[in-house]
């Protein structure tokens, strides 16, 4: 069943988005072969969706270039300039351009996958001071210790982390038809991302009115 972590592609419209709207990027971060996350991103984005408070891009990195090499100099000391592949391309817009971003996690031998790593690891500006929401799924923990991982590296590139989240224990046998079987579902992703809205609006405004001091 799903749970609350308390106890527990859709178009995007651009980089201004709607009118009263914030742009949210969910991010799929596993690419395994016969991967879930798809599933799981799919219903994720049609929550927020109905929620209306998000124009929802889905981003998923198996359809993205992410090397392992990293360059020598930092991204957040080379800024602009640093050297990323052209196929990343589609991956450092999105994240620049988002107020918001919904990660959606496995969890691998207790933690979450390299490929959602190195996507990290090659940004740093773009998730600096803009909310983190997860949604996490695998076996009897359902992903809970890959969000706890995230939890601290986001924290590290000064992201704010959401306290609600979603996790889905063995997935495999509580999921139907690409939908969660819990009847609470939708109503624990309408915490989230009541959430993440908020969040997402106050530190725009911020953003905004004065630079982060990073």
């Amino acid at each position: 069943m799903a749970e609350n972590n308390t106890s527990a592609a859709v178009g995007g419209n651009g980089r201004n988005g709607a009118p009263g709207r914030h742009r949210l990027v969910v991010l799929v971060g596993s690419v395994r072969e016969g991967r879930f996350g798809p599933v799981v991103a799919s219903w994720v984005a049609e929550q927020a969706r109905l929620h209306g408070g998000f124009d929802v891009e889905i981003l998923d990195l198996a359809e993205v270039e992410v090397p392992l090499e990293l360059p020598a100099v930092s991204p957040k000391a080379a800024g602009g300039d640093y050297p990323r592949p052209a196929g990343m391309a589609p991956l450092t817009e999105a994240l620049e351009r988002a107020d918001a971003f919904l990660v959606v996690t496995p969890e691998y031998n207790h933690s979450y996958p390299a490929s959602l790593k190195a996507a990290i690891d090659w940004h740093f500006t773009q998730w600096t001071a803009k909310p983190v929401a997860f949604v996490s799924y695998g076996g009897a923990a359902g992903g809970r210790h890959a969000v706890l991982h995230l939890e601290n590296v986001l924290t590290e590139l000064h992201a704010v982390t959401i306290r609600d989240g979603l996790a889905f224990p063995n997935y495999f046998t509580s999921w139907q038809d690409g939908r969660p079987q819990d009847p609470d579902a939708p109503a624990y992703a309408k915490t989230l991302l009541e959430q993440l809205a908020w969040w997402a609006g106050a530190l725009r405004a911020a953003r905004e009115a004065v630079p982060y001091p990073a």
